[in-house]
């Protein structure tokens, strides 16, 4: 079931940057079989919703999503593929109005055979629908936390080969997008699958390597999110050596506690592991945009544990964080933990770390005012990304576009900062 040519169709994204580089696959592709893209769903003959399923919130958010569409256009065809099929598919199908739900392993009409053979079912990508572009280059993982559901939504994890990678990325660079970022379920396990085995950072290197001379300054290389176990000397030397990378990170970092990590299956690092590598990485960057995401009220986390967790938080030169409080996934070993923590208490943990992550961040932004130039891909109204991944509302008359726009801070705002057009973009 697939829109044919002169067909509208309408395509949303929940969730994670991988589902956003997939739904903008789907869209080239049904694009150029004729169909046509519109932005009201009422004139839609196919709406497609790309699920996550990472909370049962998300699952909540699709079921309402749903409800909504088959009453604005009940006669339109409502497609859903995503993660939320493959974790209850039952649920999603007996949804009003719901005509197809799409899983992992039934992508026939999304799949292109890769140019090398290697079996990894992606589509690629020739251009964004917005300034800044993801590519995924891995996908699945084969790790399995307690508390997730995804390694059995998305199966084992499987990575591209990091030629056809550096051809996408070449064309999205002559397609006129200027901050691409590398995106996987779990870029530690990039390459393991590969042969010869690489890893994230040889991928990241090849990449410098075969762009820098001709995009140094003009494009930037931003990367997804990173399991501290992925922090090493070999990670150093890579940020150290490569002149494309954002000086941004985003950890998974999960819990401040090494007794809640142990429990949640990611027994392999802990928290001074983070401490020393961030000390290391301060003479590489001597200024960087670090985020987290952090998971509080997991079963078993006492008043004790989570005082680790905010210590941690605490110390961490965090300039933002994703704070979830924790939510059961049916069929996840961690649904069956005894010593569950109540829901307020979860939600007040979870305001606690926000209101700290707070106060890191407007340090950080107060430091950001003393630096210029700064340089934004610039979005709609006004609005852009900073290469330390800070929100920029952009004085002046400098239009939405994909260039690297030379800006200087101007003051603090409440997403982030306002600055000033220093010059021309690249």
């Amino acid at each position: 079931m697939r829109p044919d040519a002169g067909q509208y169709f309408y395509l949303t994204t929940q969730g994670c940057k991988v589902n956003q580089y997939e739904s903008q696959a789907i869209r080239e592709l049904w694009t150029h079989w004729g169909a046509r893209e519109t932005v009201d769903p009422c004139q839609a003959d196919f709406i497609l919703i790309n699920s996550c399923a990472v909370t049962e919130r998300a699952i909540l958010d699709l079921e309402k999503l749903v409800r909504s569409f088959a009453s604005l256009k009940p006669k339109a065809k409502i497609l859903v593929l995503g993660c939320a099929v493959e974790a209850d598919t039952n649920r999603i199908l007996s949804l009003p109005g719901v005509d197809l739900a799409i899983s992992q392993q039934d992508k026939r009409f999304l799949n292109q055979e890769s140019t090398s053979g290697h079996k990894f079912s992606s589509l690629h990508i020739a251009d964004y629908n917005r300034a800044r572009a993801v590519i995924k280059v891995q996908d699945g993982c084969s790790h399995g936390c307690t508390y997730c559901i995804i390694p059995a939504t998305r199966g084992p994890s499987v990575s591209r080969l990091p030629e056809e990678i550096l051809a996408e990325v070449r064309q999205l660079l002559q397609a006129g997008l200027r901050e691409l970022t590398l995106c996987g379920i779990n870029l530690r396990h990039y390459g393991r699958d590969l042969h010869p085995k690489i890893d994230l950072w040889d991928l990241v290197t090849h990449l410098d390597n075969e762009l820098r001379s001709q995009w140094t300054g003009r494009a930037r290389i931003r990367l997804s999110s990173l399991e501290p176990g992925d922090l090493h000397p070999k990670t150093l030397e890579t940020l150290a050596n490569c002149s494309l990378v954002c000086p941004h990170l985003h950890l998974s970092l999960q819990s401040g506690s090494p007794q809640i990590l142990k429990r949640m299956g990611r027994g392999h690092y802990g928290p001074e592991q983070v401490f020393d590598f961030l000390d290391s990485l301060s003479h590489i960057w001597p200024m960087f945009g670090l985020g987290a995401d952090i998971i509080t009220g997991f079963p078993g986390e006492t008043e004790n544990l989570f005082q680790e967790t905010l210590e941690v938080v605490t110390r961490l030169p965090l300039s933002y964080a994703h704070i979830f409080p924790y939510s059961e996934r049916p069929g996840t070993p961690a649904a069956t933990f005894p010593d569950t923590i109540p829901n307020h208490l979860r939600r007040e943990r979870a305001k606690t770390l926000r209101h700290r992550v707070q106060i890191s961040q407007n340090k950080f932004l107060q430091t950001l005012l003393k630096v210029s130039p700064m340089h934004v891909v610039l979005e709609a109204k006004g609005a852009g990304m900073n290469e330390f991944y800070i929100e920029c509302q952009v004085q002046g008359q400098a239009l939405p576009g994909r260039n690297l726009l030379p800006v200087t801070p101007l003051e603090i705002t409440k997403n982030g900062l306002c600055v000033g057009v220093l010059g021309e973009g690249s």
